[in-house]
């Protein structure tokens, strides 16, 4: 049964890795990038040069995926781009119980 359960925990971590791997890599291949998106298509090219530094873009992608992925498994997930300087642990936290509560009724 130990044996089982160390098998399912392995796969569930080897499985969010790699859906974290899609996930990162299909947002580098979307048209634009997220200083366009938050600053308009109005913005100037110095602006939006300098949101792409201060959000790190102007990194490599593997070398943002790989500090990301530290700072997560650290719990740290990070600031919302939808709702600025918002950490994104605590828009998940202020959804979680409604979440639990479906999943333990579900589960019944």
């Amino acid at each position: 049964m130990l044996k089982l359960i160390a098998r399912r925990l392995l796969l569930s971590i080897i499985t969010l890795w790699i859906v974290s791997v899609i996930v990162f890599g299909a947002t580098e291949l979307l048209p634009g990038d997220v200083a366009t998106a938050l600053l308009g298509r109005e913005a100037t090219p110095e602006t939006l040069a300098r949101l792409r530094t201060e959000l790190g873009l102007d990194r490599p992608a593997g070398q943002r995926y790989v500090e990301w992925l530290s700072s997560a498994l650290r719990g740290d997930l990070g600031m919302s781009l939808a709702k600025r300087n918002t950490p994104v642990i605590q828009l998940i936290m202020e959804r979680m119980r409604n979440t639990l509560l479906l999943s333990g009724l579900a589960a019944l």
